[in-house]
């Protein structure tokens, strides 16, 4: 799903607010959501799921085309694990 389609369908359910005011309102809910994950916070979505920042540690590699040794940085990834709400929702028939 694209964001078009998340601001089409929050207008539709809210007529009253303009199309502006809902990408306005979207945007900010992102940039929290970012900046809690920057500040080591926890962003749990009650009923959807929780999103973690995770830490992979440095470590070597090597191009596999030149067999060359290279220290990968220390850098982070996200991990989203599903709320019992979602996951049952997913899961039923």
């Amino acid at each position: 799903m694209l964001k078009s389609d998340i601001l089409k369908k929050l207008h539709l359910k809210n007529k009253n607010l303009s199309e502006n005011d809902i990408e306005q309102v979207f945007n900010i809910f992102i940039k929290k959501i970012i900046y809690a994950l920057k500040d080591n916070k926890n962003v749990e979505l009650r009923g959807f799921g929780t999103l973690k920042k995770k830490i992979n540690k440095a470590k070597q590699v090597r191009n596999p085309k030149t067999n060359e040794k290279l220290l990968k940085k220390e850098n982070f990834k996200l991990h989203f694990k599903t709320g019992k709400i979602l996951h049952n929702k997913l899961n039923s028939n």
